[in-house]
């Protein structure tokens, strides 16, 4: 019998309804996680294997037989999901009669399964010697008999036989506004919808596509907006599909009130400062995500929930209420990187989220790294190990947001260093400093904020222009700008940030100078799920008012390694000396471009190319000539962010610049 009968039946008592089922169950071949199909190595043996032989139950072995069915392993999956003798089969029947009835109760889910593969003309039977059940029949006396046959005798084999026939395809997609008549908010149906005519008609493509329309209307600030009815009809002779989405639009309307609920031991005052909406607001998903994620920047919150009104308030806006959820308070950790070039580092850290009841963060790191040989010697054995090859660095970094519930944040940070930078073939510098600096940062969007502070460093630092001993009394200016979609892994969007220091000798610096930095990374995604993206970005440094030898070796600029020009060992890109040693610079230029290309969901590959240097003059100096990489890397895409492996070669190498680097870390590169 084919399931197109009993469908028949089933439409013409409703066809909403019918289709309701269908919508409801969820396909299998993107959900289904079976760990039997993994059992190559016979881990999962028992599970498959049916219980023991006996007098007082009906053990049953099924099969699954899908035919010619285009993805035959899809196809089982699906119906494994759907059928209740699958999720049962360790659970044998008492008798004969209950697993006809266990029988018959699978038809219906299997044929919805069917359905929802576009399978609307396939043939399902459960065959048990030769006894068929079929959609629309009850279980009789002749299968009851066929499976107490087997009772203490061995298990009923039970198969599925399944003859799926043609998927059906999609003919024409409308949409009309509930009362009639088709809705000028939707003007294109097939494009919003993602559905065209030929597409294979099965659930998820009809649910994708009625989440697509309605967030197509919230977008146009239709916050009620849904689909009151999904009128579907197929055409058998013609193995096609016509669907209509009847849809609701609702009103234009706008934010209302923010109710700021539960919060924990967060401060509602602190939440409240970075939220940025405003009542009357036009109405935007976009919007909503954005304060999540504002919201989330706070260090002590965990996780941001906002409701929405289920009606327009008086003035036709809607209202919203939000809860957040706390971080633990207290958190300890350590990481580790390497790099073939600039060798492994090792980091210990402490955090308290809420130290004083105000979401105040206070975070204390310790890193340990290898100091690179800078004097022409190299590490052999263990007996040439020294002290000195070892660089520390321990900081300190306090954050009071929302002062007094403003949008102005407090920020307070502290380090003090001992590091070797360089390599043995073109030298570097040594240093040892200490700073302190401390900000006012004002936001003025969840995506632009400028800060303003006073910065205090002393330290020492000697490469071959000589020793430097100083002290730097600065005034740093900063602005940034944000607006891509992930710290981490961004694929859309700009982020832009500027600084200026002076360091006037009035307040106690021993040389004057002024210090300027900008980077600006864009990307852009080249298809609407993100899957192929470039990415581009660009920094640029100067130091004016002081020689380059006045100037500490550790405010000098560098370029090289895995965060600015990869291929080369980490700043070691500048300008050398007489003897062909480093010096730095003071300027700076760094460019980089990746293609970011997944091949699955969690799998993917970035070409890149790199160039920069630093320059001797306080502005770059484009003549002289840049040092170029490019690369190949890896990306293993997890729940916190990209796993980055890049292997990168320079193109015009010096000599001494090894052949190839290999980078590994959290994160894209930029």
């Amino acid at each position: 019998m084919r399931v197109r009968r009993g469908m028949s039946r089933r439409w013409a008592g409703g066809s909403g309804c019918a289709f309701a089922t269908l919508l409801a169950f969820q396909p299998g071949p993107a959900m289904a996680f079976d760990l039997s199909s993994l059992d190559v190595f016979g881990l999962f043996t028992s599970r498959e294997k049916p219980p023991e032989v006996s007098a007082a139950t009906l053990p049953y072995a099924l099969s699954f037989d899908v035919g010619d069915a285009s993805d035959a392993r899809a196809l089982t999956r699906t119906l494994q999901d759907a059928s209740l003798l699958y999720r049962l089969r360790q659970d044998a029947p008492p008798d004969g009669e209950t697993l006809s009835r266990r029988m018959a109760a699978d038809l219906n889910p299997l044929v919805d399964a069917l359905w929802s593969q576009g399978y609307y003309n396939a043939e399902l039977q459960i065959v048990v010697d030769g006894v068929a059940l079929r959609v629309g029949a009850e279980p009789n006396a002749a299968l009851v008999r066929a499976l107490e046959g087997y009772r203490n005798r061995s298990a009923v084999p039970i198969a599925i036989r399944v003859q799926p026939g043609p998927v059906f395809a999609l003919r024409s997609i409308s949409v009309v506004e509930r009362g009639g008549g088709l809705s000028p908010a939707i003007a294109d149906p097939a494009k919003i919808s993602r559905l065209k005519a030929g597409d294979a008609a099965t659930a998820a493509s009809l649910r994708a596509a009625q989440a697509a329309l309605v967030d197509h209307l919230r977008n146009q600030s239709r916050p009620l907006a849904k689909i009151v009815e999904l009128r579907p009809v197929v055409d058998h002779p013609a193995r096609s599909m016509d669907v209509t989405y009847v849809v609701a639009p609702g009103p234009v309307a706008g934010f209302g009130d923010i109710t700021v609920g539960e919060t924990g031991d967060i401060p509602p005052a602190v939440v409240r400062s970075f939220i940025y909406l405003e009542p009357g607001d036009p109405y935007s998903p976009k919007k909503l995500a954005d304060t999540r994620k504002s919201i989330a920047t706070i260090p002590a919150v965990g996780s941001v929930r906002i409701r929405e009104a289920q009606a327009l308030d008086a003035a036709g806006n809607l209202p919203l209420s939000l809860d957040v959820t706390e971080r633990p308070k207290r958190l300890f950790g350590f990481s580790t990187r390497y790099s073939t070039i600039d060798g492994p580092a090792v980091k210990t850290y402490w955090e308290h989220r809420n130290l004083f009841g105000g979401a105040e963060r206070l975070r204390l790191e310790g890193s340990t790294f290898l100091a690179p040989r800078i004097d022409g010697t190299k590490i052999q054995e263990i007996g040439d190990f020294e002290r000195s090859d070892i660089g520390g660095r321990l900081s300190f970094s306090f954050l009071k947001p929302a002062l007094y519930g403003s949008r102005y944040d407090w920020l307070l940070d502290g380090t003090a260093v001992r590091e070797r930078i360089g390599t043995s073939r073109y030298g570097g510098y040594t240093a040892r400093y200490a700073n302190v600096t401390t900000a006012i940062q004002r936001r003025f969007s969840d995506t632009f904020s400028v800060s303003a502070g006073i910065e205090v460093e002393r330290g020492q630092t000697s490469d071959q222009l000589g020793q430097v001993d100083y002290t730097l009394v600065g005034i740093p200016l900063s602005v940034k700008y944000d607006s891509t979609d992930s710290l981490l892994d961004p694929t859309r969007g700009i982020r832009a940030t500027a600084s200026v220091t002076p360091y006037p000798t009035f307040l106690g610096s021993t040389i004057g100078v002024v210090q300027s930095k900008a980077s600006l990374s864009a990307y852009y995604a080249l298809d609407e799920d993100a899957r192929y993206v470039l990415a581009g970005r660009v920094g640029l440094g100067s130091i004016a008012g002081e020689g380059l030898a006045d100037i500490p070796a550790t405010r000098r600029f560098y370029a090289g390694g895995g965060g600015s020009v990869r291929g080369y060992a980490y700043r070691t890109l500048s300008p050398l000396g007489p003897d062909g040693r480093l010096t730095g610079g003071r300027s700076l230029f760094e460019g980089s471009v990746e293609a970011r290309i997944k091949i699955t969901d969690t799998i993917g590959v970035v070409p890149f190319f790199d160039a920069g240097m630093a320059f001797e003059s306080a502005v770059p100096n484009f003549k002289e000539r840049l040092q170029m990489a490019a690369g190949l890397g890896l990306r293993y895409y997890t729940a916190i962010g990209p796993i980055r492996l890049d292997v990168a070669a320079p193109l015009n190498p010096r000599k001494g610049d090894k052949p190839v680097a290999v980078y590994i870390s959290i994160g894209q590169a930029f």
